[in-house]
């Protein structure tokens, strides 16, 4: 069976999975935790079978540190499931309490958005933050992970597969797409499948734009920057930029390029390349607009926050950028001035992540102005219904002046 018909499937069991008790979406999680751990040294094996793979294969190491799945990864997996299970239900939410008369009531309430497709680079983990946001929020989910991860893949999807059905959610809740052919069959299920969200390169994520008619959700790189004011604590900039850099290079929240105040430059630049340089960071000189990877980094000076701002809102990703300052107007001026999902002060550009925020976990970063920005948890994945009740009300009442709106809200 192939994906437009598991899609249309998905479309029919959409309406059942959203209207789920919270108990039983809670359920189905735990239960997606017990049974990783109960069968973690399968997931294991299969994830090494998967790095074996990706050294015959000359995988890149940005990759390779993506791909591995260990105790410390599955550590933060069920982490991330606890805390999933621990956030209120965000259906059914009422968001809007209106009386449009006496007897006409108006209600807009949260409901899942339905059937998601989300393509993700090799990253077992992401394999069940991704699951579990579907299940939490009541949504439909076709899967389709990179095919380096692909042993593991199969083995965590069953399981996850197992305990949904377990907890009594429908069957159709999730299926998983194994083969690079299926993606261009996804992207031609306009008719049953509501948003996807493509997680991986610019590249990538430009075709999928270009290639369906379905809604994109998601961001196309992580050109993140830090701006080094005049009046910055060296020191403290220095611990930001190390750890924004090399804590997880090949993330799309690590910082790429250091525009540094040039009033700074002769005080700061050395110490910064001596800490860059320890840390086993390469120094790209006056480049900017590249999206790394890796221990590589840009870093060239600016006048002052002003043309900070201007290169950030020209040059980035509209993704995560810093600036590090003491001064409280500077910040504010960055702060509202700067065109990103995430704008931090004095603070690594690494936080730009679901569970860090508190979300549970994250299908994604949007770097988009419609309907969700930034990291993407339960909320970026709802919408909204209009609820009306009446008593026989009629148009046309109004219209004549018979009746008349009170639009009060209750």
């Amino acid at each position: 069976m192939g994906i437009k018909e598991e899609a249309k499937k998905m479309k029919l069991a959409a309406p059942r999975l959203a209207a789920s008790s919270i108990e039983k979406r809670n359920a189905a999680l735990a239960a997606i935790a017990d049974a990783l751990l109960n069968h973690k040294e399968d997931v294991f094996a299969a994830n090494k079978k998967d790095m074996t793979s990706a050294v015959e294969e000359d995988i890149s190491p940005a990759i390779r540190k993506r791909l591995k799945f260990d105790e410390g990864k599955m550590k933060d997996s069920i982490e991330g499931l606890k805390g999933l299970i621990a956030l209120p239900d965000p259906l059914g939410k009422v968001t809007l309490n209106r009386e449009l008369d006496d007897d006409l009531v108006l209600k807009r309430i949260g409901v899942p958005i339905g059937v998601i497709g989300v393509i993700f680079e090799a990253r077992p983990d992401a394999m069940i933050q991704v699951a579990s946001l579907c299940i939490k929020s009541g949504n439909c989910a076709i899967l389709k992970g990179g095919s380096e991860t692909k042993e593991s893949n199969r083995v965590i999807f069953s399981i996850i597969k197992d305990a949904i059905k377990t907890a009594g959610l429908p069957e159709e809740s999730l299926y998983q797409a194994e083969q690079r052919s299926e993606i261009s069959e996804l992207l031609e299920c306009d008719e049953y499948v509501d948003l996807l969200i493509p997680r991986g390169s610019n590249s990538f994520v430009r075709y999928i734009m270009e290639n369906t008619k379905i809604p994109v959700m998601g961001h196309s790189a992580g050109i993140c920057h830090i701006y080094v004011d005049k009046e910055a604590d060296f020191e403290l900039a220095k611990k930001v930029i190390i750890d924004a850099k090399t804590n997880y290079p090949a993330a799309c929240n690590a910082v790429e390029t250091i525009l540094v105040s040039e009033d700074i430059k002769e005080s700061f630049l050395p110490e910064l390349t001596a800490a860059l340089g320890d840390a086993h960071v390469e120094i790209k000189e006056n480049a900017y607009g590249v999206e790394y990877g890796d221990l590589t980094v840009s870093v060239l000076t600016v006048k002052d926050v002003e043309e900070a701002v201007t290169h950030i809102n020209t040059y980035g990703s509209h993704h995560t950028d810093c600036i590090i300052t003491k001064n409280d107007e500077t910040a504010d001026y960055f702060e509202t001035m700067v065109d990103s999902a995430g704008v931090y002060r004095n603070c690594s550009t690494r936080f730009a992540d679901g569970f860090r925020y508190g979300f549970g976990a994250e299908v994604g970063i949007s770097t988009g102005k419609l309907h969700a920005r930034g990291p993407v948890g339960l909320d970026g994945l709802l919408t909204y219904k209009y609820i009306l009740e009446g008593n026989g009300n009629i148009v046309s009442d109004y219209a004549s002046g018979k009746r008349s709106f009170t639009h009060k809200d209750i």
